[in-house]
């Protein structure tokens, strides 16, 4: 990558994040508490039961390479569940295909993801976690369709899919 491809991209993640201040009333009121309570394990739990790259990306907010998930191409009716915890977090209607080369979402279900600052890539992002673990999802973005305007940029190793008639998985404890 070129210095002028990561100017032009500085440049561009700058005037998206200046667009953020109309948030939709998803990303700015905070998320209703979820009707079961947090899981608190340590990072070392959370090593033996995940695999590495799992891992990473949820617990070490790591970002898997573009294009590389299944799920950006499921386009199956069910459920998108953390892959940590197993709490849902959004129904295969909220999913859109965004051309960014990761599962993308316009909604969330109610109380099943938190937010926080991110500023490490020189300008302030959303970034956004399952409320019941807090492993890392992804980013949002106020470049998505209607009705929200959002784009949950996940990777999809933080992800599972279940399928439309398929029990859900328990949760963990």
């Amino acid at each position: 990558m070129n210095r002028r491809n990561v100017l032009l991209g500085l440049i561009g993640a700058t005037t998206a994040m200046s667009l953020f201040g109309k948030k939709s009333a998803t990303a700015a009121v905070p998320a209703a508490a979820p009707a079961i309570g947090p899981l608190n394990k340590s990072k070392d739990e959370w090593k033996k039961l995940l695999e590495p790259k799992r891992y990473a990306v949820l617990f070490e907010e790591d970002t898997e390479r573009a294009g590389s998930s299944p799920l950006n191409k499921e386009h199956g009716e069910g459920t998108f569940a953390c892959a940590a915890c197993n709490y849902p977090l959004f129904d295969s209607k909220m999913k859109f295909d965004s051309g960014t080369g990761w599962p993308s979402f316009f909604d969330v279900m109610p109380g099943h993801i938190g937010t926080s600052k991110d500023y490490k890539f020189f300008s302030e992002r959303t970034e956004y976690h399952c409320v019941r673990c807090h492993g890392h999802q992804g980013h949002v973005f106020p470049d998505g369709p209607a009705p929200t305007g959002l784009r949950y940029c996940n990777n999809g190793l933080a992800l599972q899919f279940v399928p439309k008639g398929t029990e859900l998985p328990a949760l963990r404890t």
